[in-house]
């Protein structure tokens, strides 16, 4: 890869980026079930029908993955926490064993010489609070800031950032509006209920966080660079819908307390009453913003006459095993745009950015050379936002280990490390060496 570390400010963090449930198994450990068993057990959902149960058996290998991000020479591992493994019924009783292995991971991080940065939420929501309505009830706030309580109290005080809950919009939006990930609905009220929940729970959380004396809590969101599918004003207007659908709802929401004009046109009758007086909440100050970049999308009228009445449009260039166009300038685009309209002064990381390439062993080897050239363009990116003055304190690759992706089972590989899913065996694949060497330079 054709950058080094000394290309970087002092200080500057290199880090990949896990999830819990991907990776864990979560049938180890007294895990109480979550929506995401429940989604995957019903046929058609999650390819093959496979689910988290075993994963990567990180739960098992933790020091074994550590070892090979500390010996990749990342300075931080970012990963997040189970509300199911530590609270399995949502509420109530704890699981000890749950906060046990956190402490123990964080515990592992430290001695390797990382920074252990926490995600809270990574959308695994315990099966008796999906019961409850999940996301669309507004109770969730509450539930969720005990649980970050909870984990804080335990880990808070070795953790280096916190943020509360990974992409607001697959929690809400690709979740009951498209279906794609449980509760697997399409109901735009439930959806809109949820945009809202959401960062009501965020707030909540971040005040608890406040309460307790934690520091550097942020927000993770994803983004996809919106652009028309051709020249005509109505294309223009629907990818300008998409961009405050998917990318300016929940920052708007957290950062100037407000959403966007365009898209309450369409949502606003569905919010819950005297839904403008959580605001205060939902802007609670926080310390940094994350940013999750994998590709673009071209926008079209889907011609329902139906909100948000815009359809995908395949586009033109290079595309990743799951179909999503490799657009690196997207990535700059949105750091600029997130200094100059929403940070205030905010420090942003990229918390995740990553690749899935088809993957397959040659011997004892790997080759992805695709991947390692995504990350030079990326980090590219983020070297030349860097030298226009905006304030990138971190790159984060998604993701370290080939894994459980959700819906698309684990058949799609965005890890640094191959796994062999029968026999949990960890290969380095070439990339990983790449970015080592880099590294080292």
């Amino acid at each position: 890869m054709n950058f080094s570390r000394s290309d970087f400010p002092e200080g500057f963090v290199f880090g990949a980026a896990t999830s819990s449930y991907q990776i864990e198994g979560h049938g180890f450990g007294d895990a109480g079930t979550t929506h995401w068993d429940t989604f995957a057990a019903t046929p058609g959902n999650v390819a093959r029908g496979e689910n988290g149960k075993t994963a990567c058996g990180h739960y098992w290998r933790f020091q074994e993955d550590l070892d090979l991000a500390a010996n990749a020479g990342l300075d931080a591992w970012r990963f997040s926490t189970s509300w199911a493994r530590v609270l399995p019924d949502g509420k109530g009783v704890v699981n000890q064993k749950g906060l046990d292995f956190y402490d123990r991971l964080v515990d592992e991080i430290l001695r390797r010489g990382m920074e252990p940065h926490v995600t809270l939420y990574h959308w695994e929501l315990p099966s008796p609070l999906a019961d409850l309505g999940g996301w669309a009830n507004r109770d969730i706030a509450h539930w969720f800031g005990d649980f970050a309580a909870i984990v804080t109290e335990r880990i808070g005080d070795r953790i280096f950032s916190v943020a509360p809950i990974n992409e607001p919009w697959c929690v809400a939006w690709l979740s009951h509006f498209l279906g794609f990930h449980p509760p697997g609905l399409r109901d735009i009220r439930a959806t809109t209920r949820a945009m809202h929940h959401v960062l009501l729970a965020h707030g909540t959380a971040v005040q608890a966080l406040r309460t307790m004396g934690v520091e550097d809590i942020g927000a993770v969101f994803n983004f996809e660079f919106a652009a028309p599918a051709n020249e005509g004003a109505q294309a223009l207007e629907l990818a300008n819908l998409y961009d405050g659908i998917y990318n300016r709802w929940f920052l708007g929401g957290i950062r100037k307390r407000q959403y966007p004009a365009n898209v309450m046109d369409g949502l606003e009758c569905h919010l819950p009453k005297n839904w403008d007086s959580d605001l205060a909440i939902i802007g609670t100050p926080i310390d940094w913003i994350g940013i999750n970049y994998y590709t673009r999308k071209l926008l079209a009228c889907d011609g329902t006459g139906l909100f948000p009445g815009y359809r995908e449009v395949e586009g033109p260039l290079p595309k990743t095993d799951v179909g999503w166009e490799i657009f690196p300038e997207g990535l700059y685009h949105f750091l600029a745009m997130v200094d100059r309209e929403y940070a205030d002064g905010l420090p942003i990381y990229v918390t995740e950015n990553g690749m899935a390439c088809a993957d397959r062993p040659m011997g004892n080897k790997v080759y992805d050379p695709e991947r390692s050239d995504f990350i030079e363009r990326h980090v590219g990116q983020v070297h030349r936002a860097i030298l226009d003055g905006i304030d990138v304190r971190g790159y984060f690759v998604w993701s370290m280990l080939d894994n459980f992706e959700w819906s698309l089972g684990y058949d799609k590989r965005f890890g640094l490390v191959y796994v062999d899913f029968d026999s949990l065996m960890r290969m380095p694949k070439s990339s990983y060496w790449s970015l080592k060497e880099s590294l080292d330079r």
